[in-house]
């Protein structure tokens, strides 16, 4: 009751704020950053704010927000505060800006007016035409905060005006946003501008972190991601004047002045400036060279590349060379294009076809159809140029304008036929690379050979898990951009594959309501293939991804719909996946035989596939189902079964899930070792970073615990596994782990929380299929109430045998 009368409290002193602000709900969030339904359940006391929310709601009224503080933390931690989770700690901020210009050159007046208006109103929008050096600006003005801002240096290009490719909507940047600064994708609200800008809006109340949004279309695309409560800014760049923005101040670039061009030019070039030097003895000629490239300093530094470059070129063949050009830009970009030899020119070109951001060599022998050395050694070159960018080591990235030049330039050069073939190329090495570090990151069962099209010469290496998921960090924009470039060509191999190869990426890194909506497009692609062995895995792939977002009903059904299609065709490893994930399904329904006879099956059709991997994965599920029935003795000895199999990967799911089903089953009679095995776990589970897996090992840790009589230590080790729950935001995930948190709760003298918690996994149960769970809610609160409330403990016990009773003598 008294965690009840705090939030009431609080939620009253909230109305009190908003009558002093004289706004309506709708207006009041708007001006704090937050959503109107958010702040609905505030001010009704039915939801505890987040505190930056109640500083935003004191700053709106200038009310000191400190006098709140004990309050608010009465309602947000009844109980006392589990430790952080490791993934809440990160050696080092985020740093994604671009290099600083090395030889930035002029615009002090206009480099002080951004950095003053990002002191005033925490936002400026840098505009001016292309090439005139607004994202130089505002990188450069970035690093200047950098000292400042030490939660995060953030970039993202909104590509406004890069052709051939539509401008980012906000809801795909608000994610992109999002996933830069670690927040799980499950706490992210899967539909809605609103929701997700109100979601960013909070996430950087808390923080202090400097973004930079770069190449913008309009005032529509960026005003969801501007920054609300709080310290963030926000530098923005655009061609346009963002003239919808009134609260964000214009900084206008016009083109260099005659003396910052020159200085630039001589900069640039490594001219030493003096007498001796080449734009000096030919002053003609180097005004010449300002006047063709307009003044704009992607022109200059392109211009002055070929000088650098040319030591036995005068300032009079650049300027014979420029003059051939048509224009501004494509006068420089040509120029240095001709310097170019025919494969190199070629292979410019074909960058210009690159879906994503950045690429490595590899992406770029594999769309040239050239070998991996000859790839780097034409990079290097055009690096020199100045024509692609290098921002770190093995990375490469196109100017927006350079990769206009290089698309408008392979129209032009190349047939439509010869691009088609380099596009699928591309598409090719993406899904072949993914299965390539798929297989060193194994999930459960291993996916399937990747069949689309040519598998490319050379792919990267990948030694371990470890090289796999940095890989997987670093392109998976690029995954992202190839799927739907795949899907925009009516690439249907593509669309239909690759997702299978993301699997355990995503299981440790994305979550899963983004992973469901690729493997719907997935399927739809299988469709209109037509291939039943194809259509059965896609249903079940599907299928696996609705069961672990907790969509059980649509789970089943794409489960009967793979049975079907498998009824066609003949293939035991996908049976095998099948009967495993139809066993997880059935066994959270609160069946006993059905799955127990499933992983059996699976376990006989991974034999006959030749997979040791899914024996071993089949047993030990099964050895934990053992356990959940209370046969101990069999479960050890099957969980000892499975630890015996040799394996290179300590953290193999197959051994993380014997280790833990051993530490539960023998806690009893030796504690000792138990522990030591349910420690192994959680250790090897944080080394591999998948958080579901840690919460797994915490919460079976803390059952353990409770049987060795360790309450204290029990109850720890429960709220550490439902903070990582939290920060996930996966709520179905609770259910399984929810029951046995409360009675540990009940054993340890704190009947009130095991009376919340049953209640919280009786809420969730019917939703999720779990009716099993819902009979143990039932009878974990009719024990608790058995000595207070005898009347209500036997209506939920009575409640609880007949869901037993609906689910027949099967039911476990």
């Amino acid at each position: 009751m008294h965690e009840r009368t705090a939030q009431d409290e609080l939620a009253a002193r909230l109305r009190l704020l908003q009558e002093l602000s004289g706004l309506g709900v709708r207006a009041l969030a708007r001006d704090a950053g937050l959503s109107s339904s958010s702040l609905s359940r505030y001010l009704g006391g039915q939801t505890v704010p987040p505190w930056p929310a109640v500083v935003a709601l004191c700053r709106l009224v200038k009310r000191d927000p400190r006098p709140l503080r004990p309050l608010w933390e009465r309602t947000s931690n009844p109980l006392p505060a589990p430790p952080k989770s490791s993934r809440q700690v990160r050696s080092l901020p985020r740093n994604d800006l671009p290099r600083d210009a090395a030889d930035f050159t002029g615009r002090e007046a206009q480099l002080a007016a951004v950095l003053a208006a990002v002191d005033s109103h925490r936002a400026v929008s840098v505009d001016g035409m292309a090439g005139v050096g607004k994202t130089c600006l505002a990188v450069h003005a970035a690093h200047r905060l950098a000292a400042r801002f030490r939660d995060g240096l953030l970039y993202v290009d909104l590509h406004g005006f890069t052709e051939g490719r539509q401008p980012m909507d906000p809801e795909s940047v608000l994610r992109t946003l999002l996933g830069a600064l670690d927040v799980p994708s499950e706490r992210v609200p899967r539909e809605g501008v609103e929701q997700l800008a109100a979601c960013w809006r909070s996430e950087l109340a808390r923080r202090r972190v400097v973004v930079v949004l770069d190449n913008a279309a309009d005032a529509d695309q960026v005003r969801p991601l501007l920054p609300g409560a709080g310290d963030s800014v926000a530098l923005i760049t655009s061609r346009n004047r963002l003239l919808g923005l009134d609260e964000v101040p214009p900084v206008s670039l016009d083109v260099l002045s005659p003396q910052e061009s020159a200085e630039l030019l001589a900069r640039a070039s490594g001219d030493s400036g003096g007498p001796d030097g080449r734009l000096a003895r030919d002053p003609e000629s180097a005004a010449e060279v300002l006047r063709l490239c307009g003044h704009l300093p992607l022109a200059l530094r392109l211009a002055a590349a070929r000088l650098r470059h040319r030591p036995g070129w005068t300032v009079g063949i650049l300027v014979e060379r420029l003059a051939e050009g048509a224009s501004e830009f494509d006068t420089a970009f040509a120029m240095s294009v001709r310097q170019l030899d025919r494969s190199q020119a070629r292979l410019f070109r074909m960058l210009g076809l690159l879906p994503g951001e950045s690429f490595d060599e590899y992406v770029v022998a594999a769309l040239a159809d050239v070998p991996l050395r000859g790839a780097r050694a034409t990079l290097e070159d055009l690096v020199d140029a100045h024509l692609v960018q290098q921002p770190t080591a093995g990375r490469y990235r196109l100017h927006d304008l350079v990769h206009q030049h290089a698309r408008r330039a392979a129209a032009e050069q190349d047939s439509a036929a010869e691009q088609e073939r380099a596009l699928v190329r591309v598409l090719d090495y993406y899904v072949h690379a993914a299965a390539a570090a798929d297989a060193a990151m194994p999930f459960l069962s291993p996916s399937r050979t990747a069949s689309a099209g040519r598998p490319p010469a050379e792919l990267p290496g990948f030694p371990d898990k470890n090289a796999a998921f940095a890989w997987f960090v670093t392109e998976y924009g690029n995954l992202v951009a190839a799927f739907e470039t795949a899907a925009a060509v009516g690439s249907d191999v593509h669309v239909s594959e690759l997702p299978r190869f993301l699997r355990a990426y995503f299981a440790r890194r994305c979550g899963t309501t983004h992973l469901n909506v690729l493997f719907e497009r997935s399927l739809a692609a299988a469709e209109r293939l037509g291939d039943p062995l194809q259509l059965a895995e896609a249903h079940s792939d599907l299928g696996f991804a609705r069961y672990n977002a907790g969509r059980t009903a649509e789970a089943a059904a794409a489960y009967e719909a793979a049975e079907l299609r498998l009824s066609q065709v003949r293939d035991t490893q996908v049976e095998a996946e099948l009967a495993m994930r139809r066993s997880y399904l059935s066994w959270d329904a609160g069946h006993v035989e059905e799955p127990l006879e499933l992983f059996g099956l699976a376990g006989k059709l991974y034999e006959q596939a030749g997979s040791p991997a899914g024996v071993a994965h089949a047993a030990a599920s099964e050895a934990w189902a053992m356990l959940q029935l209370g046969h101990r003795e069999e479960a050890a000895r099957r969980a000892r079964e499975v630890l015996g199999v040799p394996h290179t990967d300590p953290a193999w799911p197959p051994a993380l899930t014997a280790r833990i089903t051993l530490g539960v089953a023998i806690a009893h009679d030796a504690p000792d070792e138990a522990a030591e095995h349910l420690h192994r776990a959680l250790a090897l589970a944080r080394e591999d970073g998948h958080l579901h897996n840690q919460a797994w090992c915490l919460n079976c840790l803390g059952v353990a615990l409770r049987q060795m009589g360790r309450y204290e230590e029990a109850l720890a080790s429960h709220r550490e596994a439902f903070a990582l729950l939290d920060e996930l935001f996966e709520e179905h995930w609770k259910m399984r782990f929810l029951n046995g948190y409360g009675e540990t709760c009940r054993l340890a003298g704190l009947p009130e929380e095991a009376l919340r918690l049953h209640r919280q996994a009786l809420e969730l149960a019917p939703r999720l299929g779990s009716r099993y769970e819902e009979a143990l809610a039932h009878e974990g609160i009719a024990i608790v109430l058995d000595g207070t409330d005898p009347a209500g403990a036997a209506e939920h016990r009575a409640a609880g045998q007949a869901v037993l009773r609906e689910l027949g003598p099967g039911a476990h």
